[in-house]
């Protein structure tokens, strides 16, 4: 089928950073979403049957979509995903929106993800706290705050404590592993990304997530990604910058 053109835009940079990934970010993951009562259809209450799993897995796959031009081409039974993409895109509508409106500067906010153009009328950037997952109480003089300007910048956060359920005492968070089909399974809580556009921020901290926390800084060190990493560890929450983070901050 012929997509509309917003489609084809989301859909192509979502094929590309889960070339890029290695499939830690995964488009065509909507059967499984749904089956872990993340999509529209009503929560079961408790994780699928393993038989009923895998066929759902087997199903899904970043590599059988094909874009050619404008057209979409896939073998059927695929559903598409977008929730980890698409939702930094709506934020680059409204950015794309203000701007043909003649508006210099502004701080878009859409579910957590944001994108600053240009300062405030008192000429300050557009300083924004990065997210911090719970049990992280921050007091009104915590200086382990990381507070960014976004200043032509995008950021978007990605963590298992926004849409989970619990069973037999585990927590099922809503991002799922592509080569399992099912919630990822290791220390990672959240994973916050800064782009240039939202759409990506959005993408690679779904990416992030997905990924071990060690791979996870060693991928966005390799791709140059500015991403705080937040897991657990034996002390509890630790948070780990990516070097062009820490760049960013100095």
């Amino acid at each position: 089928m012929t997509l509309p053109p917003e489609t084809l835009t989301v859909l192509r940079r979502a094929i590309e950073v889960a070339k890029q990934s290695e499939g830690a970010f995964d488009p065509t993951l909507g059967a499984l979403t749904d089956l872990w009562g993340f999509g529209p259809r009503p929560f079961a209450g408790q994780p699928p049957e393993a038989e009923t799993l895998a066929p759902r897995r087997e199903a899904c796959g970043w590599k059988r979509l094909v874009l050619d031009g404008e057209a979409l081409f896939q073998p059927g039974g695929l559903k598409l995903d977008l929730n980890g993409i698409a939702k930094g895109f709506g934020v680059d509508q409204a950015t794309a929106a203000l701007n043909r409106a003649g508006v210099k500067s502004y701080l878009v906010e859409v579910g957590g993800e944001l994108r600053g153009i240009g300062a405030k009328p008192d000429g300050q950037p557009w300083w924004v706290e990065l997210e911090r997952p719970p049990p992280f109480e921050p007091a009104a003089n915590d200086t382990q705050k990381t507070l960014v300007a976004l200043h032509d910048l995008a950021v978007a956060t990605s963590g298992d404590y926004r849409r989970f359920f619990d069973h037999g005492g585990r927590r099922y968070a809503h991002t799922l592993d592509p080569a399992t089909g099912a919630p990822v399974v290791h220390a990672s809580v959240s994973v916050t990304v800064l782009a240039k556009d939202c759409m990506s921020a959005d993408a690679w901290a779904t990416a992030l997530t997905v990924m071990p926390p060690e791979r996870a800084l060693a991928f966005a060190a390799a791709h140059d990604l500015a991403a705080l990493i937040v897991s657990r560890g034996p002390s509890g929450l630790e948070e780990r910058l990516s070097p062009a983070l820490q760049a960013m901050l100095d």
